[in-house]
């Protein structure tokens, strides 16, 4: 289990990361979110080591963490950091023998990853002659090819194109099934359907985190109700509700004072309906509510 303990960050008089806390746990992806400059590249920095925090510090399975620990990571950097005019399946063995392999073992790696991502056919090509979404790619396969103990992983899915997401998503699932998996991204369509927790940093400091489902039942219970026919417009005039939307026959209404039973048992006892259902919120809504 990876734990960031009241990490903090600062550049003279500026804290960039101010007592960041949070649980990275084995199995489960973590979604880490915020707007730019929130302070989550800072924060990913520190976990690696690349950056020393002020104060705080970081724990692997209840310890502080060491060097030859954080070596048994798999880092990938929003700055990319691979070799432009170097074949790619060469690099990958490099990295993967700085990392311990036999060569024997890091040449299988390399090919095992390529052909993942549909790249086997261009290991002997140099890097820079790669898509940009192909450069992405390499640079996941180079954060993989030496099986870490966790992942951390800044932007993984920038400049993909929906296949490359769907094959890069199988593969964090598969090789980080019991692992810390921990990863940023601005895409917050996939951070729902990946994560399973969520962190979420607005101007240094965590302002929501915990389970994704806990967090979308942070808000008011909603439900979509769905006439069979005429207009939902006199739905408003119920007590104890708050009205979000109507549309024809539709509402999206929240609840406050009233109960889900005695709501369905109101709209019924005026006519037919075909949906009354909970809405559970999106995570843009949770995002955007915890930074205000």
């Amino acid at each position: 289990m990876l734990d960031i303990s009241h990490l903090s960050r600062a550049y003279g008089d500026s804290l960039v990361v101010d007592d960041v806390s949070f649980t990275v746990k084995p199995g489960r992806m973590t979604g880490f979110v915020g707007a730019n400059g929130a302070g989550k590249t800072t924060t990913m920095r520190m976990i690696l080591g690349v950056l020393s925090p002020t104060s705080g510090e970081v724990r692997w399975d209840g310890l502080p963490i060491s060097t030859a620990q954080r070596r048994r990571f798999g880092y990938m950097p929003e700055e990319r950091g691979l070799y432009p005019r170097m074949k790619i399946a060469d690099q990958l063995v490099f990295l993967a023998r700085l990392h311990g392999l036999e060569k024997a073992e890091a040449t299988r790696r390399a090919h095992e990853l390529l052909d993942h991502f549909d790249l086997g056919d261009r290991a002997g090509d140099v890097l820079d002659t790669l898509s940009l979404g192909n450069q992405q790619r390499v640079q996941i396969a180079a954060a993989l090819i030496h099986r870490p103990e966790a992942l951390v992983l800044d932007e993984p899915f920038s400049g993909l194109d929906p296949v490359a997401v769907d094959a890069m998503a199988a593969l964090l699932a598969k090789e980080a099934g019991d692992k810390p998996l921990l990863f940023s991204s601005h895409q917050l369509d996939l951070v729902e359907r990946l994560c399973d927790d969520l962190v979420i940093l607005s101007q240094g400091r965590v302002v929501a985190a915990g389970a994704v489902d806990d967090l979308r039942g942070t808000g008011p219970d909603r439900f979509r109700i769905r006439l069979e026919t005429g207009d939902a417009a006199w739905i408003r005039d119920l007590r104890g509700i708050r009205v979000r939307d109507i549309d024809g026959p539709t509402a999206l209404v929240d609840l406050d004072g009233t109960t889900a039973s005695d709501l369905l048992a109101a709209v019924v006892s005026r006519g037919p309906v075909v949906e009354f259902s909970p809405v559970r919120q999106p995570l843009s809504t949770i995002f955007r509510e915890a930074i205000r």
